[in-house]
């Protein structure tokens, strides 16, 4: 059996525990959450499920670590898991959008023989992307759809009156890496896009806030000489956070039975 720890108790992290409870071949060990939360969350996990407040209580049968507790999350715990030979799945892509903490990143996986795994999370299509890479492909375009009051607390509530629109109204357009910057609360898909294929400053994006939205649209167009991807992909928010796809713990529980039951796709 392979045991897990996890990041973080969240929506995210409670629906992956929900959705591979009872398999045989996996379980959540541990879960990593703040001191002042401890005794709290250990009540509502049970003898099952052990809560530790540091990346040093991590069991010796751990080995593989998910992250679903938000960017600081990945600054606070990923280098010391990474050392720690673990590998790191990563639901938080928007905290690689930070050069030096990547940089950090990459370095602290090869000195401990560990992995960084990217969760590509609400967005389908990533494989074909990565497999072109920036050596088959010449431009990538990225376009999020959400309802109005979903960009609640990012710039366009300071740019457009988010209640008032009555039509599709684009809020932001510009590189990745500026999406990332001013939407880091959307900024994990814009980052998973641009890590797949031209990167931060090449792959560009366009953020929209429309009034007939029901769901979170994504829309990613990659082109190249011998390539032309055009993905579309939407589906409904997890019950307990409606910022968050469910898609997210979905992606997350694919690769943890992947590394369980030996068959990664």
């Amino acid at each position: 059996m392979k045991s897990i720890a996890l990041i973080g108790h969240g929506a995210i992290a409670r629906d992956v525990m929900h959705r591979i409870d009872g398999d045989p071949l996996l379980r959540v060990a541990q879960v990593l959450v703040r001191p002042n939360r401890r005794a709290e969350i250990q009540a509502a996990l049970g003898d099952r499920t052990e809560a530790i407040c540091s990346v040093a209580e991590i069991s010796a049968d751990v080995d593989f670590v998910l992250e679903c507790a938000g960017h600081g999350a990945v600054q606070e715990h990923g280098l010391e898991v990474l050392g720690r030979g673990l590998d790191l799945g990563v639901l938080s892509v928007g905290a690689l959008a930070n050069d030096a903490l990547r940089d950090d990143l990459q370095r602290a996986s090869r000195e401990g023989r560990a992995r960084i795994v990217v969760v590509p999370g609400a967005i389908g299509g990533i494989d074909a992307i990565a497999a072109a890479g920036p050596e088959g492909l010449d431009r990538v375009t990225y376009d999020g759809t959400k309802a109005p009051l979903s960009w609640t607390g990012t710039p366009a509530e300071r740019t457009h009156d988010l209640s008032a629109l009555t039509e599709a109204t684009e809020v932001f357009s510009g590189t990745a890496r500026e999406a990332a910057q001013r939407f880091p609360k959307n900024a994990n898909v814009v980052a998973t896009v641009a890590l797949a294929g031209l990167g931060f400053d090449r792959t560009r994006v366009r953020l929209v806030a429309d009034p007939k939205a029901v769901r979170n649209t994504h829309h990613i167009l990659a082109e190249g000489p011998n390539f032309h991807f055009d993905f579309t992909s939407s589906g409904a928010t997890l019950p307990d956070n409606p910022k968050t796809s469910a898609l997210t713990s979905l992606a997350a529980c694919r690769v943890l039975k992947s590394r369980a039951h030996g068959l990664c796709l």
